[in-house]
């Protein structure tokens, strides 16, 4: 699953993040907050991956979607000590990731979701070959 390999791409970038919002007092706690939920991505996705019936698999990858959200959160937080094009990388990444869970969803569950169309200032798939580093 592409989502899957998008989650443990952003776990990498998300190691050279934290290291760097956690030399700031002001961020330690986001930089712990940070980690834990961008590691929930792709532990999620696995889990739901692994579940016989479309209804447990979404209900991890629900849970995916919402530390997906909470990753994009962080990172919005930390965008001043992180650099605004880093931090709009990341938010970007986050994006891509919520958008395939939220096409993969309905399929194991049968209901409609969406996500806002966010504008950010990097282009995500020029980032991802090159992507900035903290």
């Amino acid at each position: 699953m592409e989502v899957y390999r998008l989650s443990l791409f952003s776990i990498d970038l998300a190691w050279h993040d934290v290291s760097k919002l956690i030399r700031d007092k002001r961020t330690i706690s986001l930089a712990d907050q940070l980690n834990r939920a961008v590691g929930s991505i792709s532990a999620n996705i696995a889990e739901g991956y692994s579940r016989q019936s479309g209804r447990d698999q979404a209900r991890f990858y629900e849970y995916a979607l919402g530390s997906a959200r909470e990753t994009r959160n962080w990172y919005y937080q930390g965008r001043h000590i992180l650099t605004e094009v880093v931090a709009s990388h990341r938010m970007g990444l986050m994006t891509q990731i919520i958008r395939q869970l939220l096409a993969i969803i309905p399929a194991q569950r049968g209901n409609k979701l969406e996500e806002e169309s966010v504008t950010y200032n990097s282009t995500p798939s020029e980032s991802l070959n090159d992507p900035p580093m903290a």
